[in-house]
């Protein structure tokens, strides 16, 4: 009576037995039968888990495992459901268990839910609504996840699937698992006449919608670098619907008939299927690491992951980087699939053509059919014009790429699939041809949207093979909470943004970028180190194997040797603005000189700064904000300053920097003396030259005028906190008495205020006052109290009240740190040095950020008898670098042993909880790996 279709194996006769001699005689509802019926149901499934995982081999065998636990789940549930029917066969004789979703699909993970339908006849009456509970209440008893678990006859099933298309994909899979199976034949008979084949075309693109909707949810990007293994693009659920598409519209032997017609080649079929063994190997393991059905391959994860499929640190590329990279190129491979299958559809007019726009250019109009020389348009699209177009000349592949982007055409997909197989084409004579040289600049200079149109060329495989160096890094990522995208997808947007800055796209985000990019003169070095800046990560210094890299490509690609070495130059210094902002004082002379002195020309530094800017803000979401633009801005226009005589005044540059300083003060001076004159009398003298040349004018005035109340007003402290937007950040000006330790408590205070400090300018009178500024924000990278003035009026309190009283905030201890943090290793680092800065010393300290370090850090200097002239803070995700410049007696640091017993120090803090985050790792069980190069 009761037919599954499913084969009977020892197992499931074992497990039928088992449940009849449990039950036997007493029944599903006397509590001692049911608890041994369950211990057996638990045993089997328990078993069946173990055999999956057992199929598993490094990173393979998840296809296989996810097949075996679904049949194995299967038996179950059939062994469950005719047991409990063997007692009550007229209610069971009304209702067919169905398996819908993955589990109709035969694939299921660890903590799947198991999708379920009880389909009832429409006679069916309490007694089954009772027997379908009882069958619940047992698989929840037996944590089993249900999902959906619906009751509902036939009519009330395809009333549903006609509104809800998520109801129709589940349906797609639908498969017998108990009970009638006539039943569940006709739901399937009348869901595909009646819904599907009324209007396939409209199912269709609403599956696409869905994905569309489902890849906006878990972000759009696949190159994020912790993925939704199952709903992000190029994940499982992808893989998923071009099976249920393919094979509902066109048969079982869909993907065969496509072979057949060579829109797929047989290595597409076989990256298909491998691409899904690697994903349901991954998700197998991720399970059984969370113990929940969680998909994303966080960083917490990762390390075990890393560990449990055999990838091993290997040269200078760790475990977890080789299995991400795998993790992408598979992703990768699946975006690739996914959209030669949407384009068959179109083709097959299953789903509607794109309406004269390609879908990965933006904006203009196709051209008409002359203006596209050598190929041809096809339903809209730009293909090859001969299938040997390639073979005759290969350069045609850059070519056709440069057409496409330049008339904004999308490409046919028997194009993207000719291309995949004629890679092969793009050798050292390819490479060094200049008529390829000349096709690709074209894209990267002329393309109106070249991040787009490049990341379809890497997608095709067509980039990375033409610029090799650039292949290095398809896929690489770098294990460490600064970077959210990969090495080539950050290189991606860096591009685009460079474009969109050209155009004048972000003239409030980055105005000083926008202004000087008009004047650029050698714009292709620009675009090209833009390319090719991070393609020496994993290779010992960047920085270093990145220009060697470029003295390599560039003369490949035509250029001469002033113009390759512009390129070089760019990449090995590319970090050199951004850690000189952000990590030394620009107030400070020898920070701005030396600059000046290592970028020579007003040209490298507008080329430096346009690369800088572009580098940083496509590091990720959140990371470019209006602190470091400032920084950028300020260091700029110190150097152009220094600069703008070519490079002659370099020599004098201590005597023209003293200049600059008087001029940057002489306005707020004689604004004060028509305002105060007292006031200004005393103020012309307070400060250093350092100070003037770190603010802007209207910092300078605002800084004046509440030192200047303060002065008049005679109090011992005075404190100010106000909301910068510029800056996004918060600043807190304190006027005090100077003494030891103030730094330190006030950092303190602001950490338990729950502030977040991202800047600090500390500067000593001359009459011995304190006037330290800080900038800070929230938790969420906002500024601190933004929405909220008491916030802000109780930090004053705070602040003024550990002013006044020595000792009164306790020393901050280490903060509390994320348990995600866990997955990284970061093994604290200490620098000394003497030459950046010429009255004082500074001390760089790169560790593990987390609440009160800034605060513990100058602490241990205050302890050490150490004048603090000024504080640097940076953040790079999971670490923080704080730099130092420290005196001693009034000069530098000089004494070996006083160093030694500080570095000593500053290292015990850094250390501060990495014991006890290993130690929470071995307790998890969970492996942890040594975070990758800071930048």
């Amino acid at each position: 009576m009761f037919q599954t279709g499913l084969p009977a194996s020892l197992d499931a006769l074992k497990l039928r037995a088992q449940l009849a001699a449990a039950v036997a005689g007493q029944g599903w509802s006397i509590p001692a039968a049911r608890s041994a019926g369950l211990a057996h149901m638990k045993t089997a499934l328990a078993m069946y888990e173990t055999k999956a995982f057992e199929r598993l081999d490094g990173a393979t065998g998840g296809l296989e495992a996810a097949r075996l636990l679904c049949d194995g789940t299967s038996v179950a549930l059939r062994a469950l459901f005719d047991s409990m029917a063997m007692e009550n066969p007229d209610a069971a004789q009304e209702v067919t268990l169905c398996a819908l979703g993955g589990t109709g699909a035969g694939e299921m993970a660890p903590a799947s839910d198991v999708d379920i339908l009880f389909l009832k006849a429409k006679s069916a009456g309490k007694a089954t609504d009772d027997f379908i509970q009882q069958f619940l209440y047992a698989l929840w008893d037996l944590g089993i996840d249900v999902g959906g678990g619906a009751c509902r006859n036939t009519e009330e099933t395809l009333e549903l699937a006609r509104e809800d298309v998520s109801e129709r994909t589940a349906l797609l899979s639908l498969r017998t698992l108990a009970g009638q199976t006539a039943r569940a034949g006709k739901l399937v008979r009348r869901f595909r006449e009646e819904i599907v084949s009324a209007d396939a075309t409209a199912f269709v693109e609403a599956k696409l919608a869905e994905r569309d909707a489902r890849v906006k949810r878990a972000g759009r990007s696949r190159y994020t670098v912790e993925p939704n293994l199952k709903d992000g693009k190029g994940g499982l659920r992808d893989l998923q619907l071009m099976r249920w598409l393919a094979q509902f519209l066109y048969g079982v032997d869909a993907f065969e008939r496509w072979v057949g017609q060579r829109l797929l080649s047989v290595d597409d079929v076989i990256k298909y299927v491998e691409a899904g063994d690697f994903l349901w190997t991954l998700r197998f393991h991720l399970h059984a690491i969370t113990g929940s059905k969680d998909d994303r391959l966080v960083f917490d994860v990762q390390p075990e992951l890393a560990k449990r499929l055999g990838f091993e640190d290997r040269g200078d590329e760790s475990g977890v980087e080789r299995l991400m990279r795998r993790y992408f190129k598979t992703a990768m491979h699946v975006g690739g699939l996914t959209r030669l299958v949407c384009a068959k559809l179109e083709a097959d007019a299953w789903k509607s053509k794109p309406s004269g726009l390609a879908r990965f250019l933006p904006g203009g109009e196709n051209s008409i059919a002359e203006d596209l020389g050598d190929f041809i348009e096809r339903d809209g699209r730009l293909d090859f014009s001969r299938p040997s177009q390639i073979a005759d000349d290969p350069v045609n592949l850059l070519r056709f790429f440069h057409v496409a982007s330049s008339r904004r055409y999308d490409l046919h997909p028997e194009a993207v699939a000719r291309i995949g197989r004629t890679l092969h084409h793009i050798d050292d004579d390819f490479r060094s041809d200049p008529r390829a040289a000349r096709a690709f600049f074209a894209v990267l200079l002329d393309s109106p949207a070249p991040m787009a149109v490049m990341r379809l060329m890497t997608e095709a495989g067509v980039l990375g093979r033409f610029i090799p160096e650039f292949g290095d890094v398809v896929g690489r990522t770098q294990f460490n909470m600064y970077h959210h995208y990969t090495v080539d997808e950050h290189t991606l947007q860096a591009i685009g943004l460079l474009r969109e800055i050209e155009q004048g796209e972000h003239p409030v985000d980055h105005p000083l970028s926008t202004r000087i990019a008009t004047k650029i003169k050698a714009r292709r070095a620009l675009h090209l180190a833009v390319l090719l800046h991070d393609t020496g990560k994993g290779s010992g210094d960047q920085c270093e194997e990145g220009g060697a890299r470029a003295r390599i490509a560039c003369p490949r690609l035509g250029l001469d040797d002033a113009e390759t070495e512009l390129v070089a130059w760019l990449i090995e210094n590319h970090l050199l603005m951004s850690d000189t902002a952000q990590r030394r004082d620009i107030g400070d002379p020898r920070t701005v000189l030396d600059f000046a002195q290592a970028v020579g020309t007003a040209e490298r530094l507008r080329l430096l700064t346009l690369l800088t800017v572009v580098d940083i803000r496509a590091v990720g979401p959140g990371v470019w904000n209006g602190w470091k633009g400032q920084l950028i801005r300020d260091l700029y226009e110190a150097t152009q300053s220094v600069l703008l005589d070519g490079g002659e005044s370099l020599a004098s540059g201590t005597d023209q920097i003293r200049e600059r300083s008087d001029q940057m003060k002489a306005p707020v001076i004689q604004r004060m003396t028509r305002l105060d004159p007292a006031f200004s009398s005393f103020w012309d003298g307070q400060l250093p030259p350092g100070y003037w040349l770190a603010f802007t004018q209207a910092d300078r005035l605002r800084h004046a005028n509440f030192v200047r109340h303060a002065w008049r007003r005679d109090p011992a402290v005075s404190v100010s906190v106000r909301v910068d937007r510029k800056r996004s950040a918060t600043e807190v000006m304190v006027w005090s008495p100077d003494r030891e330790r103030l730094f330190a408590e006030l950092a303190s205070g602001l950490a338990r205020a729950g502030a977040d400090i991202v800047g600090a300018s500390i500067t000593t009178s001359a009459s011995g006052h304190a006037f330290d500024v800080f900038y800070i924000q929230d938790v969420s990278g906002r500024p601190y109290g933004a929405g909220d003035p008491e916030l802000r009026d109780e930090l004053v309190v705070r602040l003024r009240a550990i002013a006044l009283n020595p000792g009164l905030d306790e020393r901050f201890g280490p903060g509390l740190i994320r348990s995600r943090d866990a997955a990284f290793k970061v093994v604290p680092q200490i620098s000394v040095e003497m030459d950046a800065s010429d009255q004082a010393t500074v001390i760089e300290t790169t560790g593990r950020d987390r609440p009160g370090l800034l605060a513990q850090l100058a602490g241990v200097i205050a302890d050490h008898g150490l004048g603090l002239a000024s504080a640097q803070i940076d953040g790079y995700g999971e670490r923080a670098v704080d730099s130092f410049y420290v005196t001693h007696k009034g000069g530098k640091l000089t004494d070996p042993e006083l160093i030694n017993s500080v570095t000593d120090a500053l290292i015990d803090v850094l250390d501060q909880g990495e014991a006890a985050l290993a130690e929470k790792a071995a307790r998890r069980g969970v492996a942890r790996a040594q975070a990758s190069e800071l930048r």
